[in-house]
């Protein structure tokens, strides 16, 4: 049972992980320290999601699940779940896809914040 909650308790970090990569950008634009987190887990998330690499997240959720007497999952977080809600398989085109948006949507956040930051008009703030 406790293996179990374990799991879960993962499987909900690992989700935060992808909200925070995905939408992560927007808190920069309020507290700019974040950059400092957000930089790095977009570059670790793009990675995981263009080359298909196994996320330690998704491995350490399959081994506590195993050991909780349940069975994982052969794919990573984001086509087991994505693909759940979804209801359809994610190619590796779409993948790639996926970690393309998510860089141009960051690069247009952290053009805003850096463009805000530089202005001549926030030295008058």
């Amino acid at each position: 049972m406790a293996y179990r909650i374990l799991a879960d308790l993962v499987l909900t970090l690992h989700f935060c992980f992808v909200l925070f990569v995905v939408f992560g950008g927007l808190l920069v634009v309020r507290w700019r320290w974040i950059t400092l987190l957000h930089l790095p887990a977009v570059f670790w998330g793009v990675l995981v999601e263009c080359f298909g690499w196994a996320c330690p997240l998704t491995t350490l959720e399959n081994s506590l699940r195993g050991l909780g007497g349940q069975s994982g999952y052969m794919d990573g977080f984001i086509d087991y779940y994505i693909s759940a809600i979804l209801y359809a398989p994610i190619s590796l085109q779409f993948r790639i896809i996926l970690g393309l948006l998510l860089i141009g949507l960051n690069l247009l956040v952290y053009w805003y914040v850096f463009r805000r930051r530089f202005s001549p008009l926030s030295k008058m703030e």
